[in-house]
């Protein structure tokens, strides 16, 4: 989902009365502000979600919503649709119809999704600069062994679309049972990558995204709202 902006005396000129070429007069007297600070120029960019007050009139802005769901087997990671219960279908909040997902898990796969109306975070998600790690609980059907970790680190090739995997970290925690950290999200990934063993995964939750973990109180089908501030810890460079 794209992120309408435009520039600050554009806004301000649609939601009063004030003439564009009134806007600068008014930012060297510092009546206008966005999000608490100052304006420093017309042509500065507003988001839908920026409030901005001029000469203490605020202007109308959305709320930016962040939700962190647990998703239970057998339903569709999507808004809508026609055959299956989707992720919305569960979810009783107010304001959903805002909402769209960021990141989504395969229909029997469990665990920790987000939603939100905010395009630009969802966006920068995906960024792989950001290097965001994905944490996910598997079992399978026949034991994992070190080679398992050895290959995961190095790579797997996807030959269907001519790459490599990035580096994935596993750690063994049973005969049947790992933890998968990596930090991309290619289609039916994780269970591509034990394809690589012919090993079948048979049960597949994530757990975490980045400093985001999934609450142990929270059952499945359940949600959580985040803050801003929770939302963009994720966005924050691995270092």
């Amino acid at each position: 989902m794209k992120l309408s902006r435009t520039r600050l005396d554009r806004f301000v000129s649609l939601h009063t009365d004030i003439a564009k070429n009134s806007i600068r007069l008014l930012i060297a007297q510092k009546k206008i502000t966005i999000n608490g600070l100052l304006a420093h120029s017309a042509n500065q960019t507003i988001t839908p979600f920026d409030q901005v007050i001029v000469a203490e009139q605020s202007l109308p802005h959305k709320i930016a919503r962040y939700l962190l769901f647990n998703k239970p087997k057998g339903v569709v990671s999507a808004t809508c649709d026609d055959k299956n219960k989707t992720v919305l279908d569960l979810i009783n909040y107010p304001y959903k119809n805002e909402l769209h997902i960021a990141g989504r898990l395969d229909f029997n796969t469990t665990g920790l999704m987000l939603l939100s109306n905010d395009g630009f975070w969802t966006r920068n998600l995906s960024l792989p600069e950001l290097c965001i790690q994905k944490h996910y609980r598997v079992t399978t059907a026949d034991p994992i062994t070190e080679q398992y970790r050895t290959q995961f680190l190095e790579g797997i090739a996807f030959d269907f679309e001519g790459i490599t995997t990035k580096p994935a970290v596993l750690t063994i925690i049973s005969s049947h049972q790992a933890e998968l950290a990596l930090t991309e999200g290619r289609y039916h990934q994780v269970k591509r990558m034990f394809g690589f063993f012919n090993n079948t995964v048979t049960q597949l939750h994530r757990f975490a995204i980045g400093p985001l973990q999934l609450p142990a109180n929270l059952a499945q089908g359940d949600y959580i709202e985040l803050t801003q501030q929770q939302a963009y810890s994720l966005l924050k460079p691995v270092t």
